[in-house]
C-alpha cells in the first residue's frame, strides 16, 4: 500500500545495482562467441570513419564529433565532452546505465510528488504511521526517514532488482545480430512499441528524453528539499496541483 511514498526513496537503493550490473550485463553481451559481440568488437576497432556522418557535434559545434557517437543510438546528439565513450564497448555499457536510471528517475519523479499529496491520507485510512516528515518531505537520503520504511520492503526491491537484471543479463547473452539494443527487456504488455523501424526509433528517443529528463527532476527534488526544509509540493503547487487551487490565493486577495 505504500507504493507511492516509497517509489521515491527505492530508485536511491536501486541507482547502485543499475551502474554495478550494466558492466556485468554488458559484458556477457559481448562475449566473443556471440554474434552481436563479434560485430561490436569489429565495429569498435575497425574505427572506420563514415563520410555520411558530420565531423563537428550536433550539440557542441565547436568540438569534434567523438567518434564511437555515430548516431546509432536513440538520443545520440555528439555530446561526449569528457571522452568517457572511446570506443563501441564503452558507449553501450553507458548506455545500459543510463537507461536504467532514466526509467527509475521517472518512477521516482511521479512517485516523490505522489507520496507527498497522498501519502498522509492514505496512512489515516489503514491506521499506519505517515512515511513523509512534518514538512511533507519524502523519505530520501538528505531528508532522513529511510529508517522508518519496513526492511522487507527493502528486501522486496532488492529481490525484484536481481530477478531483473538477471532476466536482462539472460537476454543479453541470447541476442542476435544487430536485435541488441541496452536496456531491451523485450517487455511490452500492452503492444505499445511500434514493429517499424522508423517508429521504433521514435519510442527510444522519447524514453531517453523523458529518462533524462527525470534524473534532473529527481535530483532537483533532493536539492530543493534538502535546502528550503519543505516539500517541493508545498513549495511548488502550482506544478502538482490543479491549476484552481493554485489560483485561490491570487483571487482571494483581489476579491477582498
Amino acid at each position: 500500500m505504500r507504493f507511492f511514498q516509497l517509489m521515491a526513496s527505492v530508485y536511491f537503493i536501486q541507482c547502485t545495482d543499475a551502474f554495478l550490473s550494466s558492466h556485468n550485463r554488458f559484458n556477457s553481451a559481448v562475449d566473443p562467441k556471440n554474434a552481436v559481440s563479434q560485430q561490436l568488437y569489429m565495429v569498435g576497432n575497425n574505427d572506420v570513419m563514415n563520410e555520411n556522418l558530420p565531423k563537428m557535434s550536433k550539440s557542441i559545434p565547436f568540438l569534434a564529433r567523438p567518434k564511437a557517437l555515430t548516431g546509432e543510438l536513440a538520443g545520440d546528439v555528439g555530446f561526449d565532452p569528457l571522452g568517457l565513450a572511446p570506443n563501441k564497448e564503452c558507449l553501450f555499457e553507458y548506455r545500459e546505465a543510463e537507461i536504467k536510471h532514466s526509467r527509475l528517475a521517472m518512477l521516482a519523479a511521479a512517485g516523490w510528488p505522489a507520496s507527498e499529496l497522498y501519502d498522509k491520507k492514505i496512512a489515516a485510512i489503514f491506521g499506519y504511521q505517515p512515511a513523509v516528515d512534518a514538512f511533507d518531505r519524502a523519505p530520501s537520503i538528505l531528508n532522513g526517514g529511510l529508517d522508518t520504511i519496513s526492511p522487507i520492503w527493502w528486501g522486496f526491491c532488492l529481490g525484484m532488482t536481481a530477478a531483473i537484471d538477471t532476466y536482462g543479463i539472460q537476454r543479453g547473452r541470447s541476442a542476435q545480430g544487430n536485435e541488441y539494443i541496452p536496456g531491451d527487456l523485450g517487455w511490452d504488455p500492452l503492444g505499445l512499441y511500434p514493429v517499424d523501424e522508423p517508429g521504433k526509433k521514435q519510442m527510444q528517443l522519447a524514453e531517453i528524453k523523458h529518462g533524462r529528463l527525470a534524473m534532473l527532476a529527481i535530483l532537483g527534488y533532493t536539492i530543493e528539499e534538502a535546502i528550503v526544509k519543505e516539500g517541493v509540493v508545498l513549495e511548488t503547487p502550482f506544478f502538482f496541483e490543479p491549476i484552481t487551487e493554485s489560483m485561490k490565493p491570487f483571487f482571494y486577495n483581489i476579491l477582498n
